[in-house]
């Protein structure tokens, strides 16, 4: 199978080294040109038309999200944002990126990233790429982002043992703690894998991987955590387990 054309774009010398170093010992992805400024950027875009982007934000000439802004949905490839700053991590999954690497990372860190978008990828090679936004947009979330004062975290999707509806939020329960995340539970029924999560109650969703009991009436986590089941949704949990 053909590897995945990859282009970087990043302006500092050492972090734009140590990245080719990383990617090129990947048999499934290929390092196809680098760019140093936003302009050059442009130009490689256009002219390589890449499989995926590794884009940081602050660049000479052009930031990241101007890079993106100056072609149309269907010339965009795939994007990983690689970048110091945290606070641009929610316009970047506005823009449908597939992950948002916070500097330092590792390359276990990165290694997941560029698995995901590898599986993207390749499930997509028969689809015209005007409908690469809509791919992104019918994806299951794997990183939930959640903004707190001061920060920005990134949550693994796998990480989170039960959702909680809280009007226009949700709480994210994960390992005893829990963050308001805005969106109804509707909205995240609909976009987490519907192999891993599922909805047991109006209000709730829960990972199905934490469940270690299910009556008629509840559902008890492995931590001991009981949720309330509605006849409907604890029917289908039932056939499910």
């Amino acid at each position: 199978m053909d590897p995945i054309r990859a282009l970087i774009v990043e302006d500092e010398r050492l972090a734009r080294a140590r990245l080719v170093r990383l990617l090129r010992r990947r048999e499934d992805l290929e390092v196809i040109g680098v760019a140093v400024d936003g302009d050059e950027a442009v130009q490689l875009i256009d002219g390589a038309r890449p499989d995926l982007l590794f884009l940081d934000i602050q660049l000479p000439s052009r930031t990241g999200f101007d890079i993106l802004g100056a072609f149309d949905d269907e010339e965009l490839p795939f994007v990983i944002f690689t970048t110091a700053y945290h606070e641009h991590a929610l316009r970047a999954f506005q823009v449908h990126a597939l992950d948002y690497l916070l500097k330092p990372f590792d390359e276990e860190r990165l290694n997941d990233a560029v698995d995901r978008a590898v599986r993207i990828i390749r499930g997509t090679r028969t689809v015209d790429r005007s409908g690469v936004r809509e791919v992104l947009r019918g994806a299951p979330l794997s990183r939930l982002v959640v903004r707190e004062p001061g920060r920005i975290l990134f949550l693994d999707a796998a990480d989170v043992d039960w959702i909680e509806a809280a009007e226009n939020y949700v709480y994210l329960h994960t390992r005893g703690k829990k963050h308001l995340v805005r969106g109804t539970i509707k909205s995240f029924a609909e976009r987490l894998d519907p192999t891993q999560f599922m909805r047991i109650h109006r209000s709730t969703i829960v990972n199905l991987e934490r469940v270690r009991e299910v009556d008629a009436r509840e559902v008890v986590l492995r931590d001991g955590t009981r949720l309330a089941t509605s006849r409907a949704f604890g029917s289908a949990l039932r056939r499910r387990v």
